[in-house]
């Protein structure tokens, strides 16, 4: 409803006597939800932390049970919480609608209770599923259900959010902005200074909690730290590698676009360099976002809800720090070199579209995965315009999509090169080692390319489950459902989101599989809310457009937003604030005592030693002679053995780093078994490290 449309409304006694039942019942079914929620810690563990849970019930005049892990919760004295919060965001709620657009309160009244609060009913739905899948015995479905739960709630917090913002905030597609000349060929389009803001924003807080894990020692060196040493390493002769590879790093992936930032690195060569130019690359995304949204939906408030959406989308955060704090890869960098590519391919700027789609590769083979079908995609684009173009003539079929087929068919053979030649003969002839991934369509590439291909019942086994459906929401739901409206462009994202699916380890939009994933349904989602209204035309004078699309508009971000409540490791999210959580942010982004003592180890270890360390003190030694892993993990640069390279000066053990095994010196395999090579360092850090140096050989030895 607009601005216009509330001034003019008349009182409706129903319409408000149904917003009050939304109040009164959505505070109901929001309370039931949150008593089988919360009644289970196994499930409440899902929202807040053990410590949390343990303070909350309690305050809820609830008791808890140890023995079984579980809570009771009286109902009324929960509800009467919700009621108060609910009446008091209702009222506040509709003054300030009120005033802001000069309307009667008791109309704002009714329209905000019914409008927002019916959105406090899905929650209600859930449980009422949740209970009817018990009844029945369905255990598939009743866990389904509690593993969505966060999604059901997400989708009830966007609602009221989306509805309350399009009330305050009405917005038309024939509003003032196209009196400033938004076009869709408009190929110049100006990003607002909030946009610059909201970026900025971003940059500084992201770039801060990089920094700070890295202060802290947080961030391990294994996929993370390593890739800075590949830059010192390059910067000093030594190769593209790192210590942890079994040779040059094109063995694990062709994958090189970090090597363009070398002129800065040699300016300032630190990990922290690498970090903010992740985090500004991911920022700058915004740019062809904002600007492909508002040509396509002519509006300037909708292309900055999609800067909103985007950066505060979840699955975009986790690029630039992982669920296991791993805060730099360079597959990120392949975002918005994507995104940039995509706006040229929608002006048509085809020379333009080569070099990024080029670039973008140089942040990881994946992406070919999804140039193949991109190149589809801008086959059928071209052919449908062509034909819309050329009423009279007919047009040249081979000539309109050879293009597309084109770039699809370099993808395929590209990919194919990577993983059976280029890969491989950096690894001695041994297949890629993400074929491991598939253990369960084979043990060679063959083998899995084909069970993949001509074992159906296989695939749809693997395709087909809980856990493929929960990944999807999560890529989904963050943007409103939104990238659904343009289901041409969502395709284009099925065949690796299919593949990631497969793969045992990346089903999950808290690690970094999902990086070329990420810029399609951006893409998709910019160009789905300005396709609404066309989706409406068959329910033309029953649903209004514009109205649809505001709604959707608002929708889109307080999707993000609400999503980021129950996933985010950002101020967003609940986990940064819950004291009892592991990614609370004292214990994460405050330098610790850990973090002090390692200032007593640096000194101790000559920069021309090589070292042999944990993985998260292993970061700090990558600018020595040598730095190894010390880990169980066995190395081709220790020929595959157990212990430590036969040059190795020095070993260091973080003993309370997350991993941590080794708590005491004689717990130390080469100290406890080689005592006459290794001497121990006294410890002054109060035993959080353990620092062993090699003993010289003896004189005779070397005459001998």
């Amino acid at each position: 409803m607009n601005q216009n449309t509330i001034a003019s409304s008349q009182f409706d006694s129903r319409r408000f006597t149904y917003g009050l039942l939304c109040v009164l019942l959505g505070s109901g079914t929001v309370t039931l939800a949150v008593q089988s929620i919360f009644s289970n810690l196994d499930i409440a563990t899902l929202y807040v932390s053990s410590d949390l849970w343990q303070s909350l019930i309690p305050a809820w005049s609830g008791q808890v049970e140890p023995a079984t892990r579980s809570a009771i919760i009286p109902f009324f004295p929960l509800m009467g919480y919700l009621i108060l919060a609910a009446c008091g965001t209702w009222v506040c709620g509709a003054l300030l609608i009120s005033k802001i657009n000069h309307c009667p309160f008791r109309i704002t009244l009714a329209e905000w209770g019914w409008n927002g609060y019916r959105w406090w009913l899905l929650p209600g739905a859930w449980e009422i599923l949740r209970i009817a899948a018990f009844i029945l015995g369905w255990t598939g479905a009743e866990s389904l259900l509690l593993a969505t739960s966060q999604f059901w709630f997400s989708v009830a917090i966007a609602g009221w959010m989306a509805a309350f913002a399009s009330l305050l905030i009405p917005v038309s597609l024939l509003d003032s902005e196209l009196e400033a000349g938004v076009a869709k060929e408009d190929r110049k389009i100006a990003i607002p200074f909030s946009a610059w803001m909201m970026m900025a924003l971003f940059v500084i807080l992201f770039t801060f909690m990089n920094w700070r894990l890295y202060e802290g020692m947080l961030v391990p060196h294994g996929d993370s730290a390593m890739y800075e040493e590949h830059l010192w390493n390059v910067s000093h002769g030594k190769g593209f590698r790192s210590y942890l590879d079994q040779g040059l790093f094109w063995g694990e992936h062709i994958q090189f676009i970090h090597l363009f930032l070398l002129p800065l690195y040699l300016i300032w060569p630190s990990h922290l360099m690498l970090e903010l130019c992740e985090t500004l690359a991911l920022a700058t995304g915004v740019i062809p976002l904002y600007r492909m949204a508002v040509r396509h939906s002519r509006s300037t408030t909708i292309g900055k809800a999609m800067v909103a959406a985007y950066l505060c989308y979840f699955p975009l955060q986790f690029l630039d720090i992982a669920i296991d704090l791993k805060t730099f890869r360079p597959i990120s960098f392949g975002v918005p070199l994507l995104l940039f590519a995509l706006e040229a391919i929608e002006l048509k700027r085809w020379k333009t579209t080569v070099v990024l789609l080029l670039f973008t590769l140089t942040a990881k083979e994946d992406y070919a995965i999804i140039l193949g079908p991109l190149g589809l995609w801008i086959a059928w684009q071209q052919w449908s315009m062509r034909k819309q173009e050329s009423a009279t003539t007919k047009p040249n079929f081979l000539k309109t999509v050879a293009p597309g087929v084109g770039l699809s068919l370099f993808a395929v053979l590209y990919l194919g090169f990577v993983v059976k030649v280029a890969i491989p003969w950096f690894r001695s002839g041994e297949q890629v080692h993400y074929v491991g991934y598939f253990s369960k369509f084979g043990n060679s590439l063959g083998e899995v390319v084909q069970n993949i291909l001509f074992n159906p019942a296989l695939l749809l086994g693997e395709l087909f489950r809980p856990d493929t459906f929960i990944y999807g929401l999560a890529l989904i739901v963050p943007l409103g459902f939104l990238p659904l409206f343009s289901p041409s462009r969502i395709l284009v994202a099925a065949p690796i989101f299919g593949l990631l699916c497969l793969n045992e380890l990346a089903h999950d939009p808290r690690h970094h599989f999902h990086a070329p994933i990420v810029p399609i349904l951006c893409w998709a989602a910019a160009f789905g809310v300005g396709n609404i209204p066309s989706f409406l035309e068959r329910w033309k004078g029953k649903i209004k457009p514009a109205t649809t699309q505001t709604f959707a508009m608002h929708f889109l971000w307080s999707s993000a937003i609400a999503t980021g409540i129950f996933f985010s490791l950002g101020p967003l999210g609940l986990v940064f604030w819950d004291s009892g959580s592991a990614w609370y942010w004292q214990r994460l982004y405050v330098p610790g005592e850990r973090a002090r003592q390692f200032e007593k180890v640096a000194p101790l270890i000559p920069s021309d030693s090589k070292v042999a360390s944990t993985d998260f003190v292993h970061p700090r030694f990558t600018h020595h002679a040598r730095s190894y892993d010390y880990s169980n993990y066995k190395r081709k640069v220790n020929e595959y053995q157990s212990g430590v390279p036969a040059d190795t000066d020095f070993i260091v053990i973080d003993t309370q780093h997350p991993y941590s095994e080794i708590k005491t010196p004689d717990q130390v395999p080469e100290f406890r078994e080689h005592p006459d090579q290794w001497e121990l360092i006294p410890d002054e850090t109060n035993g959080y490290f353990i620092i062993l140096k090699r003993k010289p050989v003896p004189e005779s030895e070397l005459k001998d």
